[in-house]
Order: C-alpha cells, then structure tokens, then sequence
C-alpha cells in the first residue's frame, strides 16, 4: 500500500504504508516490500516471524517463503537472536519531544471572547452564536474538572448539553461550527445524516462519526474524547411516515445514536472507517464528547403553525389563520412536540436539551454578509484582483441589487457567491488583459445588464 507523499519536477513520490498496522514510512520506518505490492514493517514482519518460529511448524516446506531471505532449513542452528529481524536505531526528530503544556482553567476562553470572534466571520445570527459560544465553554471546563484528580464521591457531576439546531437552508448551520473549528484548538468533527445507516445495510454505521472524530485528533483518543462532533442534516433520519418496509435510515438511526449521545463506550477502527482483522481498534467514550446536530427541517414550519392556529376563534380580538404565514422566525416557536410530529423521536430529543434556532436572511442581513465579515465575498475579490494591483469597489445599489437577487433563489445566503460568481467572470477575465485599468467600479446598472462597470484607467483622476 502507498499514499502519496510529495511532487518534486512533476513526479509524484509515494511512501510505503505498512499492509498490516496501515502507518506510514515515516512513523514505522523502512518497509520490507513483498510481492503483490504489499509492504510490512519490521514490527508487523517480527511478530509474523515469531509466531512461525514459535509455533513448531516443518520448516522444510518453506524454502520459497517469501518475506525472508533465510536459508530455512538452517534456521535451527543459528544462534538464539540470530534469527530476529534486524531494526534500525530509531532517530528521534528534532522538535518531537516537546511536553504538552498542561490544561488549566487560564486556558478556557470565555463566552464573550468565543462570541466575539465568531462576530468577526458570522453577521446575525445572535442567540445561536451565544448558544454555541457558552456550550463549548462549559465543555472546555468539563474537560478540566475531568483531568483533576479527585477521590471525593459526592462531588458534582457535569454533564455535557447537546445542541439542536433548527434553520432554514443557507442560514450558517454548518459554517457556524465549521468557522468554531478554525478559532478554538479542539477536534472537530462534520459528519453527513444521509449517509449513516443501520448496521449490517449499504451506508455508513454510526461508528463512523466517531472515526472521524478520532482521526481530526490524528488518531489521539484521549484528545478525541474532548471533541466535537457535528452531525448535519439531521432532519433527514426522522422517522418515514406511511413506510411499509423497515426504516433503515430513519428511525433506526435515531436509535442507535441514543447510545453515542448519552455517553458509552464505542471501538472504533484506526485510520479506516471500516471494521475488518487487519484494521486495529480503539474504544473511544464518548461521555466527553459534545454533539452539535443541525438541520434545516422544511416542513417543520407548517407543524408549528398547525399547533398555534389551534386557537384560531371569533371576534376583535381572535387570532387569524394567515397570522404566522409571513413569520420570519416561526422556526424560534418550535416546541418538542412540533418536532415528535415531524419525526423526531421523544428518546432522541431528550439527548439534545438545548434548542438553538436560527431565523432566515432578510435583505438588510444578505448586505450585511456582503460587506463586513472578515472573509465577505467582495473582500475576496477585492484581494485577488489586488494581486493584478487593481481596485475593485462595489456600489450600494449594486450590493441591494444581489441582496434581492439572493432572496428570490430562497437559498439562504448560498444564494450570493453564485450571483457574484456569474457577473464577476467576465471581470475577471477581461482584466488582466490591460495591465492599464487601475480601478473598477461595480454598479446596479451593470448587474442589472443596461450598461457596463466604470473602469478608471491609471494616471487618472
């Protein structure tokens, strides 16, 4: 087995992976290559010929043994030893034996400063930003009150909240915990509903959200135990309604991750996501592991005004039907009643205590998303023709243009690098042609295809 290593002059290099633990050359050593392509390290190769050695087998029917080139007939005069494969003194790199820092309460950021970074990136979106920011504070504590040693058996136990996250698509589900990912030093986990499925089915089993986890901590499992894993979709293994065969992707699912949500012990493979006997295994608790699930739920909403329409009466001051049809924030209304009608099993919410909604862009909020983040849309276009030393500015009437644009695609706010990315190609096609041009000037006009964008040429002005 080889993955790839480095590209030097075009050609692709490959280092040798070991058949049997599956580690690479540069962490088992050199390999000893067998025919077929298999490669085995000098640890793997040991144990296999000790256990041939060790185990009284006629040696004189081994004479073409592939792995070694010993003379097998003689092997029982040779010295005791003479026969070990020979290892190679293991050089220790430079760098590797730095002590990790111990893990103290100075090292748990607090809320406000979780929140204030993720304000940097996400626009809107408040109550979910708190939520999220306070669960992962309480977790890094958890994370250390577990490290103390402590013999005192009435002391408080802290338990882990899971989180629900309920949001129409393009609201920042996933980019919100994609983006906590990249602030926080904590092994994170993005793991796909769709795909997971009951055991012994076509599908991923629910062991391998774990195995994610375990190898975002590069295979670590007492850093994996202190992770976080984000389940998405999670709308989509709710249970089938009117389903005449077994549900194996719905309420089944359900099911078997009440045991990874609660908190047990789970093996999993190393460096794989399939179990088989040349794939070592770790047991991983995840007792200390916070689940983040999210899910934009499309048919939740008419749930929710189905329940508050049930007072729907008579006179000046009745209720109307049409009432909650043009809310905005239906989704905040959601009980875990509307979410057993949807599908939900009552089991599985009971595990995921802590429901965080997360309402629908509006135009003044697609702008917003346009220009201030640290990573805006226009800030990145911006920097790439800054590499031509070219300015680019967008109009506000342009910026309300795409906003609008964005909100009749009902995509959320996936809806606007698509817009850009259509107007912006010729832009950025063009330009590097007049290494002249020194400033453009996107406005409503050109967008909305009755003129071009004011280009200024350099020296001008």
């Amino acid at each position: 087995m080889q993955e790839k290593d480095t590209q030097q002059d075009g050609q692709e290099t490959f280092e040798k992976i070991c058949y049997v633990c599956r580690r690479p050359e540069s962490k088992a050593g050199p390999m000893i290559s067998m025919p077929g392509g298999m490669n085995f390290c000098h640890a793997c190769m040991q144990k296999a010929f000790d256990s041939v050695t060790q185990g009284g087998i006629d040696f004189s029917k081994l004479q073409n043994m592939p792995y070694m080139n010993l003379n097998l007939s003689d092997i029982s005069g040779l010295a005791p030893g003479a026969a070990e494969i020979p290892q190679k003194n293991k050089v220790k790199k430079k760098g590797t034996e730095k002590k990790k820092p111990e893990f103290t309460m100075k090292d748990v950021p607090a809320p406000h400063r979780i929140k204030a970074r993720l304000d940097e990136y996400i626009i809107g979106q408040e109550k979910a930003k708190k939520a999220i920011s306070v669960a992962v504070y309480n977790h890094y504590k958890r994370v250390f009150l577990k490290g103390q040693e402590t013999e005192k058996d009435d002391e408080v136990q802290i338990e882990k909240s899971n989180i629900l996250m309920l949001g129409p698509t393009g609201s920042g589900k996933t980019y919100l915990v994609k983006t906590l990912a990249r602030l926080l030093d904590v092994p994170l986990a993005v793991a796909d509903a769709t795909s997971l499925t009951e055991a012994g089915y076509i599908g991923d089993d629910i062991e391998s959200v774990v195995s994610k986890l375990l190898a975002a901590a590069d295979n670590d499992v007492e850093k994996a135990e202190h992770g976080i894993i984000f389940i998405d979709e999670i709308d989509k293994i709710a249970k089938k309604k009117n389903l005449t065969n077994r549900d194996v992707s719905g309420e089944s699912v359900q099911q078997e991750l009440l045991k990874l949500l609660e908190g047990s012990q789970i093996e999993v493979p190393v460096g794989s996501n399939q179990k088989n006997a040349l794939t070592p295994l770790a047991t991983v608790n995840t007792d200390h592991i916070l689940f983040i699930c999210g899910g934009a739920f499309p048919d939740l909403a008419d749930i929710i005004k189905e329940r508050l329409s049930r007072s729907v009466g008579m006179g000046f001051n009745a209720r109307l039907r049409d009432e909650y049809d043009e809310d905005p924030d239906l989704l905040s209304r959601a009980t875990t009643e509307d979410l057993r009608a949807f599908g939900m099993i009552p089991e599985f919410l009971g595990r995921l205590p802590v429901l965080v909604p997360l309402h629908g862009v509006t135009k003044e909020l697609l702008v917003r998303i346009l220009k201030e983040p640290k990573n805006a849309i226009i800030k990145q276009y911006a920097r790439l023709l800054e590499l031509d030393e070219v300015k680019l500015v967008f109009e506000d009437g342009a910026l309300d243009w795409i906003s609008e644009e964005a909100l009749k695609k009902q995509t959320g706010a996936r809806a606007l690098r698509a817009i850009i990315e259509e107007f912006m190609l010729d832009i950025m096609y063009e330009i590097p042609k007049d290494p002249n041009i020194g400033s453009v000037v996107i406005t409503r006009s050109y967008l909305e295809k009755c003129g071009g964008p004011m280009i200024e040429m350099r020296g001008q002005g």
